[in-house]
This record gives C-alpha cells, sequence and structure tokens, in this order.
C-alpha cells in the first residue's frame, strides 16, 4: 500500500500511457467461462450427429432431413403464435384491427349479414361475470373432471389439476341472430357468433408416473344455437335452455409439458381432431346440454328431442366442370378426377370418385337426420381427387326450408365460384310419421316388401333413448362392480353407449338412431356388456313389429335383461318413425327453384377437402351417438324408379338396391380419408376395395366364363367352446385364387365378428409369398357366449398383403358366414366360395 502511494506522477503517467496496450490481455484473461462452455457444447450436440451418421456409413440426407424438421416445426409455431397475437390485438382493439386489414373470414358476424345484430352489451355483461364464471370452471374441474379421471382407470389415481386459470380474456360474442320465421310459437332460437381466444394456462400432473402436461392457450370459434323452451306462462317464463353447436367449431390449442409433443406439424392438427370428436360427443348437433328452469320440463324429450325430418339426396350427376389436370407443366390441359363432399349439419358424405370425367356420372343416394332447419343448408362442394392438394371445383348451399316446402325437387344447379358446370340433384323431405298407415305403401316404393334384406332405402327411422340400467350383476369377478356399456344393432349396423366406471346401476342418458329398412321383419338387439373383462351382463331382443302395434308407435318403460341377474332391468324409451313422402299437387305449368345460397365465408376458409378434414376412425368407438357406418351386406334387389321426375330433369334411376349401405355420420371422424361413404342404393360407391376386385374380375373374364368359383375358396373351421366360452375358428387355406400381379399373390385372411369392427377385434393370419393356394393352418378366438354369437356375423376377406408403399394391396375375396345354427357347439369344417362383397355364399360340400 505504502509503496503504490509513494509512486511518482511520472510513474503513474506513464503507466496510465501503457494501461491501452495492456487491456486486449487483460480482456482475454476475462473469458466467459461458462458461455464458452456452452457454446462449446452447442457446436458439439450439431457436429456429433454429422459424425455419427458418417461413422455409421448413413447418408447425408439425414441431417438435411432432421434440418427440415427443426425449421417446420419453429415456422408452425410462428404462424400458431401470429394468429393468436392478431386474434388478441382484435379482442382489445377491434376498430384499430380492421383499419390495419383484417382478413373478410376474421371480421365478425354482423358484417356479413344484416340479419345479424351486434350485441356489445351482452359483451360487457360477459367481461363483468368473467371472473365468476372462471371460478364456475376451475370448480367444474377440480371437482367433477378430475374424479372421473381419477376413478376411470388405476393407473390415473394420482392424476390432479395442478393450476386451472380461464385467463382474463372473456368470451366474445360477435353477433346474435334471432329466428322469427318458421319456428314454434312457444321457443325462441337464437345463433351465437362465439369466439374465444383465451391466454388460458391449464396444468395437470400424474404424480405415479412423474408426468406433467397442460395447455397455455386456447382458440375457439363457432355458432352456438341457444333454445328456449317452452315459454310458459308463469315465471321464469322459460321452461329450460338447451345449448349447443350446429356444426363442429374451429379449435386451435397451444400445448405445454409432456403434451407438447402434439405441436409438432402433423400431430397438431390430429389432436385437435381428436378433442374435436370429443367436444361432438357432448355438445354438437344432434347432442346438446339442457338446463332445467322448471321441474316439471321433460328434460329427455329436450335433450333428445325427435327429427323435424328425413333429408334423402340423390347425387345424380355433373355437367361441363373445369378441367384441374394438367401435364407438361401446364401446356397439355386435361381433365378432372372428380368427387363430392356433402354436408347437412354435422353428417358428411363423400361420394365415389369418378377417373377422368368432365361429366360425372355418380347415381348415388344418401339419407341425412335434419333437426334444426332454420339455420341448417345442404352443403355441397366438388373437388378433384389430386396425389397432393386436391382442386376445387365449385360449391353449392341449399335452404333447406326450402326443401321443406317443395317436398320433392329435381333440378340442375348452377355450381358457385367456379366459371362453369352445374349439378343435378334431387331432394326429398321425408316426413316422420307417428303411425303405421303408409307404411305398406313406403315398403312398396323402396321394394322393402319382397325381399329379405336388411340394407337399402330407409322406410322408418328408430329413435332410442337410454336412460339406465339397475342391478346389473358384477360380470367375472365377484363382489366387484363392472364398466358397463350398450352395445345397440339393428341388422348390421350397430352403436355403442359410452361406458359407466365402477357401477352397477349406471345412468347413460344417451340417444341414437337407426335408419330401418322394413321394421316387420328387423329386431333391435340390446346387449350389456362389461368393458373391462369383456363379458356380457345381459342382452335383449325387441321386435320392432311390437312397436307397429304400440301407442304413437312408442314405448317406454324398464326391460328385464335375459341372460343376467334376476332383477335386472334396462330402462328405455323407443319411438318408431315412419318416412313418409308427402307429394304435393302441382299445375303443369308450375316452376320452382330452391333457393341457392351464397357462400357465407371466403375460399380461403371454405375450400378444404375432406382428405384434410376428416380423421381416420373404424367403427363407433365408445363415445359416438351417431348412427355408425354399418357394414356392407345383402343381396341383390331389383333397383328403385324414380317417378314424378320433370321431363327436363332425365335423371339416372340408381340400380341395384341394397349392395351397399347407408352410413350417417355425426362428425368426420367417421369417415375414412381415402374411401367414399357407402350409398344406400347404387352399387357405384361400394369401397374402393371391392370395385377394384369387380374390375379385375371382369379383366379376368374378358369374353370368356369363369367356373362356379372364380375368385377362390377358403377353408374354415367354425365351432363354439362352451368351457373357455369363446368361439374358435380355424383357417386352414384357400385354393384358386385370383393372381393380383404377374408374380402372383402375397396373400392373407382377415376376420371380423360383426357388427364389432374395432381394431381390437380384429384377427389377421400371417402372410403367404407369392401363392395361389396358401395353407395357414391357424386357430383365432372371440370372446363370446354361445346366445349372443348366434346373433352374430363371421366377417371374413382375403387379401393381398404387397411391400412397404407397394400399390399391390387390395381385396381378394369375402364371405359373411352367419353364425346362426344349432351345430355351433358341434361345429363344422367347410369350403366356401369367395364373393367380391361377401354376399350370397356358397358352401361346398
Amino acid at each position: 500500500m505504502s509503496g503504490a502511494q509513494d509512486e511518482s506522477p511520472e510513474a503513474a503517467a506513464g503507466r496510465a500511457g501503457e494501461r491501452p496496450a495492456a487491456e486486449p490481455a487483460g480482456g482475454a484473461l476475462s473469458v466467459d467461462v461458462p458461455g464458452l462452455l456452452a457454446q462449446l457444447a452447442r457446436s458439439f450436440a450439431l457436429l456429433l450427429p454429422v459424425y455419427a451418421l458418417g461413422y455409421l456409413g448413413l447418408s447425408f440426407s439425414w441431417v438435411l432431413l432432421a434440418l427440415g424438421l427443426l425449421a417446420w416445426c419453429r415456422r408452425s409455431r410462428g404462424l400458431k403464435a401470429s394468429r393468436l397475437c392478431r386474434a388478441l390485438a382484435l379482442l382489445e382493439d377491434e376498430e384499430r384491427a380492421v383499419r390495419l386489414g383484417v382478413r373478410a373470414c376474421d371480421l365478425p358476424a354482423w358484417v356479413h349479414f344484416p340479419d345479424t345484430e351486434r350485441a356489445e352489451w351482452l359483451n360487457k355483461t360477459v367481461k363483468h361475470m368473467w371472473p365468476f364464471i372462471c371460478q364456475f370452471i376451475e370448480k367444474l374441474f377440480r371437482e367433477t373432471i378430475e374424479p372421473a379421471v381419477r376413478g376411470a382407470n388405476t393407473h390415473l389415481s394420482t392424476f390432479s389439476f395442478t393450476k386451472v386459470d380461464v385467463g382474463e380474456q372473456p368470451l366474445r360474442i360477435n353477433g346474435v341472430k334471432v329466428y322469427t320465421e318458421n319456428v314454434d310459437k312457444r321457443q325462441i332460437i337464437l345463433d351465437l357468433q362465439i369466439s374465444f381466444v383465451g391466454n388460458c394456462e391449464i396444468d395437470l400432473e400424474i404424480k405415479r408416473y412423474f408426468c406433467r402436461a397442460g395447455v397455455k392457450s386456447i382458440q375457439i370459434h363457432g355458432t352456438m344455437r341457444v333454445i328456449l323452451e317452452p315459454l310458459i306462462g308463469d315465471m321464469p317464463l322459460v321452461g329450460a335452455l338447451s345449448i349447443f353447436f350446429l356444426r363442429k367449431p374451429l379449435l386451435e390449442i397451444n400445448w405445454t409439458g409432456l403434451t407438447n409433443l402434439l405441436d409438432i406439424p402433423g400431430l397438431n392438427g390430429l389432436s385437435d381432431t381428436i378433442i374435436l370428436d370429443i367436444i361432438s360427443n357432448y355438445l354438437v348437433l344432434p347432442n346438446r346440454i339442457t338446463v332445467p328452469l322448471v321441474s316439471e320440463v321433460q328434460i329427455a324429450q329436450l335433450r333428445f328431442p325427435i327429427p323435424k325430418g328425413v333429408l334423402r339426396i340423390h347425387f345424380l350427376e355433373a355437367q361441363d366442370l373445369q378441367g384441374k389436370d394438367t401435364y407438361l407443366k401446364g401446356l397439355v390441359k386435361g381433365k378432372s378426377d372428380p368427387y363430392g363432399i356433402i354436408r347437412v349439419g354435422n353428417q358428411i358424405f363423400q361420394s365415389k370418385v369418378i377417373k377422368e370425367n368432365l361429366s360425372p356420372k355418380w347415381n348415388e343416394v344418401y339419407e341425412a337426420l335434419v333437426y334444426e332447419h332454420p339455420g341448417q343448408e345442404l352443403e355441397i362442394e366438388l373437388f378433384d381427387e389430386d396425389p397432393d392438394k386436391d382442386d376445387f371445383l365449385g360449391s353449392l348451399m341449399i335452404d333447406l326450408i326450402e326443401v321443406e316446402k317443395e317436398r320433392l325437387l329435381d333440378e340442375w344447379f348452377t355450381l358457385d365460384e367456379v366459371p362453369k358446370g352445374k349439378l343435378h340433384l334431387k331432394l326429398e323431405w321425408l316426413t316422420l310419421m307417428p303411425n303405421a298407415s303408409n307404411l305398406d305403401k313406403v315398403l312398396t316404393d323402396i321394394r322393402a316388401d319382397k325381399d329379405q334384406a336388411n340394407d337399402g332405402l330407409s322406410s322408418a327411422l328408430l329413435i332410442l333413448y337410454l336412460d339406465s340400467a339397475r342391478n346389473l350383476p358384477s360380470g367375472k369377478k365377484i363382489n366387484s362392480n363392472p364398466n358397463p356399456l350398450v352395445q345397440m344393432s339393428v341388422g348390421h349396423r350397430a352403436q355403442e353407449s359410452k361406458i359407466r366406471y365402477k357401477t352397477n346401476e349406471p345412468v347413460w342418458e344417451e340417444n341414437f338412431t337407426f335408419f330401418i329398412h322394413n321394421p316387420k321383419r328387423q329386431d333391435l338387439e340390446i346387449e350389456v356388456k362389461d368393458e373391462q373383462h369383456q363379458c356380457s351382463l345381459g342382452n335383449l331382443k325387441i321386435p320392432l313389429s311390437q312397436l307397429l302395434a304400440s301407442d304413437d308407435m312408442t314405448v317406454n318403460q324398464r326391460f328385464q335383461l335375459s341372460n343376467s341377474g334376476p332383477n335386472s332391468t334396462i330402462k328405455m324409451k323407443i319411438a318408431l318413425r315412419v318416412l313418409h313422402l308427402e307429394k304435393q299437387e302441382r299445375s303443369p305449368d308450375y316452376q320452382h327453384s330452391a333457393q341457392v345460397k351464397r357462400p357465407s365465408v371466403s375460399k380461403e376458409g371454405r375450400k378444404m377437402p375432406v382428405k384434410s378434414q376428416v380423421s381416420v376412425s373404424s367403427g363407433t368407438g365408445g363415445s359416438s351417438t351417431a348412427p355408425s357406418t354399418p357394414v356392407i351386406g345383402g343381396g341383390d334387389k331389383p333397383g328403385v324408379e324414380d317417378k314424378a321426375q320433370p321431363p327436363e330433369a332425365s335423371p339416372t334411376a340408381p340400380r341395384d338396391l341394397g349392395r351397399s349401405s347407408s352410413s350417417l355420420l355425426a362428425s368426420p371422424s367417421h369417415v375414412s380419408a381415402k374411401e367414399p361413404t357407402p350409398s344406400i342404393a347404387s352399387d357405384i360407391s361400394l369401397p374402393i376395395a371391392t370395385q377394384e376386385l369387380r374390375q379385375r374380375l371382369r379383366q379376368l373374364e374378358n369374353g370368356t366364363t369363369l367356373g362356379q368359383s372364380p375368385l377362390g375358396q377358403i377353408q374354415l373351421t367354425i365351432r363354439h367352446s362352451s368351457q373357455r366360452n369363446k368361439l374358435i375358428v380355424v383357417v386352414h387355406s384357400c385354393r384358386n385364387l385370383i393372381a393380383f400381379s404377374e408374380d402372383g399373390s402375397d396373400p392373407y385372411v382377415r376376420m371380423y365378428l360383426l357388427p364389432d369392427k374395432r381394431r381390437s377385434g380384429r384377427r389377421k393370419t400371417h402372410v403367404s409369398k407369392k401363392t395361389l393356394n396358401p395353407v395357414f393352418d391357424q386357430s383365432f378366438d372371440f370372446s363370446v357366449s354361445l346366445p349372443e354369437v348366434q346373433r352374430r356375423t363371421l366377417d371374413v376377406a382375403v387379401k393381398n398383403s404387397g411391400g412397404f408403399l407397394s400399390k399391390d394391396k387390395g381385396l381378394l375375396g369375402k364371405v359373411l358366414v352367419a353364425l346362426a345354427s344349432e351345430d355351433l357347439a358341434k361345429g363344422w369344417t367347410r369350403w366356401y366360395d369367395l364373393t367380391e362383397d361377401g354376399g350370397r355364399p356358397q358352401v361346398v360340400t
């Protein structure tokens, strides 16, 4: 210290002059060691994969692929963040956001529609109530959802919500429409255009597996219908409040924690679709939430009302469509591969693709339920199928109120949003009649009075309200409560209820509908099953002819279950309604064209083909209340002749009734992304595999006469083991199969026990390579009781495997084996002829 203080000023000045030269050395010595190590670690992490790929002798393309995937993830996150910021800006300062230029699809509904009114007073009310609404939502999550998830599975016993914060941004109502025409005088119908862009935080944890996940933001946009009915003369003037979405809302979610993986491109759309399917099961028409305000109101009738009508859509043909296919980079113009997407509310149908044709003829028929025709339209879009993104060929929207007034429309409609193109439709509005006075005439009109098939045009609609069950047996384990669900089937059409966990007195309160071909011959089969042990808890069979003799064709009672406990009952309300077409008398010079509505949203927001919107899901699952896709079956039947058609329409009559079945979809999860919806009155729209097999069969014939078994035969042993309580099927071999390619076929056998077509119910043999006479000798079993299996059908299909990403995959033949035989306990071994659709199986002795 003293030496430093005694230092002369000159020496100090000399050291000060030397300091700049010494600073770089000092700076080099004061290195940020953690930052340097982090940089080295990042460099090592980047170079290690490159070194590993070189060391393993792999291609450098893997590095490029990883970098491309990383850039795609970052771009997707950036786009999602920008959309969220734009939506938040719109909520905070709507006028400023509009002035900056908002896309038309982001504008509130009152900008587009003059009959939609602004409701700022309602938004201010919701904003003031939002903290209390958040308290209710948090209470719902912690006191209702959390215990339900814990009780659903033992692995989720430690499930809990660690944080539930809905956010400060309230739900916004962009417009309100009140219906004053074509509505019941005892009800008020409101359509609310809702938008919720919330910076919410919902975190959950499963402590047992150290798993954490959550959601950090949610966007929901859609049209919510509110029905106030019935109006009464006493306070509170309204008996009940019903809330539901007319169609699936738009949904976008940002995930956190472990579920952050769901934001990866490819998975984000799938996760949002699954959640939308869950929402559909509770809040999308025909499902609804009903809040009773008066105790005397019939809640069951309000929650699940009888449909207003059924719309039968004859999707016939189109003309003068645009040619979208091009070759040589647009120098050569080709044709199009058109197909149609038909929407009625939340029901979606997809027609078959007609290859290389600008005037395609589909001749397909679909039937759709109409619950709320004020506000619902028939929407049709045509697309050109392409390997990547399908091209738009035109659209059409028809007001269902006009169809209801006319009852029958058979016209050519000009397509919107395209320079040319016309579509030929025949629309029939079918009224639901509560008596059987017109049933014989309806059966005669659809040719259902002379055949024995269960599929084809519908003559009646069955509405089933599943209420509850009592005193169910415990299942396989004594003194343990089962997880009951109910399987319902009419012919080949089956549906399932939701699962109720750990109870022998479940309450479902679910609604189901079935289209009936001939109620005089068909039966409703009910089976209560334990989902945990896959065993039957009881069954019931109700002939539909019993309903024809009931008052108002309705039965509301508790039914005693067979093969169950002594006091086991199930409570249901079942109603049958005859589908009657009321033909109105018109003068010869009467002309009418249905009101065609113009599209109400922008092209960018609407023109997306069904392949990008629909998730792949087979069967009904455990939570769908909509009619499931039925199994193809039934024999040949005469065609249906079109009557009362205007001369200028010249429609093509659908032929070959009943080879395929109707498929009414309540959500896109019920349509395959690669297969059309089966039509109910034309073999043109059978599944693609069956069509390709028929085409291959015609090529093999080529002017020659094929033998009795052109597709070959399969040998099966079928018996039921009472000791094991299982159906045992042994697949021995096949012979004389058709060659799928020049190298022969790579056959394997796939089986289902109908009506169960879930993935867990599928059985498959190994693949035999390059042979037309494969030998399998494999045994399979299905856990099912003898009384139950006698109501089932064994679906056996021989398919060609092909390699990975190979085009040589397809159907080689099919057989449907009815198991309603007294010899099932003894068993039999037989050869069966394979056919293209499984119908008319010939047994070779």
